[in-house]
């Protein structure tokens, strides 16, 4: 096992390069002179130059890669031009806002969908098993702003059971939750439902029902059990996406995260701090597809471990 885990994390190590590399470069094609934004419109062209040699920006593309990631090898993210402040320090005030609503998403995406996908699957052809795929069908192709337009409509406005904005309390989560963890939880029914559809048909089911085990027994012990390594590789994986999910959704909820803070970022051209998001929005992604391999080297003995 530890053999297999180390293979796995040397294996991730050219895709972090590549990520790394991509997102230098990608952020440089953003339209824009950050440093005219930085000197402000009125500036002169020398004033504009001078702020570009403070930022490095007039030094060979390879010099600015190479400083780049000299940088990350010692932990320093760069300055931010919109607030002058360590990136770093702009990340720590709002990463945990976004761990927050990525669990919370996480949590309740995850019971939602694997109680749906049960439902559907046990009962596979009837009205229940079609109501429960109509449901994820929809969750699907609703997109999260609007799921989150629509919250904000029925409990913040017309209920006023919610905040719309904000964080500190639990209420706060409630709404950005739901519309961030909506089109994951259909997902992860689709999956569950299938996984439970294969499951039933194996002859270690109908010994159970044979048997007179009850039908609850039947359908938790022992199928959604034996599903387990799909729903868990599925919820894994899905982890990744709330991540970067949540830039929309905190952007319609005015939710002081991660997402926010990128897209004020991208509208002030800010180099070092959109870069540096993103690379942390693809690490994570990294770390949570190597997490999730590993797992399902765990809950499955048939995988050959080298």
């Amino acid at each position: 096992m530890l053999r297999y885990t180390l293979k796995r994390i040397v294996g991730v190590l050219p895709t972090l390069i590549i990520v790394v590399t991509f997102v230098f470069f990608f952020v440089r094609m953003i339209p824009g002179d950050p440093a005219r934004l930085v000197a402000g419109e009125q500036a002169t062209l020398d004033a504009v130059e001078a702020v570009r040699v403070q930022l490095g920006l007039d030094q060979p593309i390879h010099i600015q890669y190479l400083k780049y990631v000299g940088g990350l090898l010692r932990g320093d993210l760069g300055m931010s031009l919109r607030t002058k402040r360590p990136v770093l320090t702009e990340v720590a005030a709002r990463y945990g806002n976004t761990m927050a609503l990525t669990f919370a998403s996480l949590i309740w995406s995850t019971i939602v969908g694997v109680i749906l996908g049960v439902w559907s699957g046990k009962n596979r052809g009837k009205w229940q098993d079609f109501t429960g795929m109509t449901l994820a069908v929809s969750g699907i192709s609703l997109p999260n702003f609007w799921i989150g337009f629509l919250l904000i409509m029925a409990f913040s406005v017309k209920l006023r059971w919610f905040p719309t904005t904000g964080v500190g309390s639990w209420k706060n989560l409630v709404l950005p939750a739901i519309a961030l963890g909506t089109s994951i939880a259909a997902i992860i029914a689709r999956f569950t439902r299938s996984s439970i559809v294969e499951v039933l048909k194996e002859d270690y089911i109908r010994t159970a029902r044979a048997k007179g085990l009850k039908e609850k027994t039947v359908t938790w012990g022992h199928a959604f059990r034996n599903s387990m390594i799909s729903v868990v590789t599925v919820v894994g994986l899905q982890f990744g996406f709330l991540l970067g999910g949540s830039v929309v959704t905190e952007a319609v909820f005015a939710y002081p995260g991660l997402g926010q803070l990128l897209v004020e970022s991208v509208n002030y051209r800010d180099y070092p701090a959109i870069q540096s998001l993103i690379l942390i929005f693809s690490l994570q992604f990294i770390i949570i597809n190597l997490i999730v391999d590993i797992l399902y080297a765990i809950l499955n003995p048939e995988i050959k471990l080298l």
